[in-house]
């Protein structure tokens, strides 16, 4: 089922409410310009057909005249020969011809009215038309800037997400590391009591520094989430 059900809907059609309501408004797009084409055809084709019955009628028009002409020629010679009755008789033919030609001339009229308004709802056609074409350019400008901006930003966020994981990595080893130093500095030491204190001091001061890293770890992960 098209966008468009008949001519006028196209040319009293507000392609702007159209398109704001649509879910995917490069398809509607598409959708309405192979209608509007479609449409312009079929007017087209109409006009053609127009202006095929106008040289037609007009050749009629051309033959009764001139048949109006040779009926009136021959009353005339009637009457002067002093046949009345043949000239009675031209004039009746005549009258015939006659009207004839005044049908034709207001079939002559109507298609050329018609078609006058063929060439209007042509005018009007192509004006939609060109103005869903340059919608169309201008969607699809949209569309390839949008996907560019998100292809680079997803790119950006990728790097994002590596270099805070190549950071936890980094810290992580550095906890190790303090933590296998705390276990190392009591390997092997006597268990007196002056060592026990010694050994809490430095217990706690390697604690606050795990704490310190433990801490600006959390601080760059918060941050590169919400990067």
């Amino acid at each position: 089922m098209g966008i468009f059900t008949r001519f006028s809907d196209i040319v009293n059609s507000n392609i702007n409410a159209i398109l704001d309501k649509a879910e995917d408004p490069e398809k509607i797009v598409r959708l309405m310009i192979q209608e509007m084409e479609d449409t312009l055809v079929e007017v087209r084709s109409a006009a053609a057909r127009s202006i095929a019955d106008k040289k037609d009628l007009n050749r009629k028009l051309g033959s009764l005249e001139g048949e109006l002409a040779d009926w009136d020629d021959k009353a005339e010679l009637a009457m002067r020969k002093g046949r009345e009755d043949l000239a009675k008789a031209a004039l009746v033919e005549k009258s015939r011809a006659a009207s004839a030609a005044e049908v034709l001339k207001q079939d002559y009229l109507a298609v050329d009215e018609g078609l006058g308004k063929l060439n209007e709802d042509i005018a009007r056609l192509e004006a939609k038309l060109e103005d869903a074409k340059t919608r169309q350019k201008a969607l699809l400008a949209r569309h390839k800037t949008a996907s560019s901006r998100l292809a680079a930003r997803k790119k950006i966020h990728d790097y994002k997400i590596d270099d805070a994981m190549i950071r936890f990595e980094q810290y992580t080893r550095r906890i190790d590391d303090v933590e296998g130093r705390v276990e190392a500095y009591d390997l092997g030491l006597p268990k007196d009591l002056n060592h026990e204190f010694a050994s809490l001091e430095a217990e706690e001061s390697v604690q606050k520094e795990l704490d310190d890293l433990k801490k600006r770890l959390a601080a760059e992960q918060k941050q590169a989430a919400e990067g």
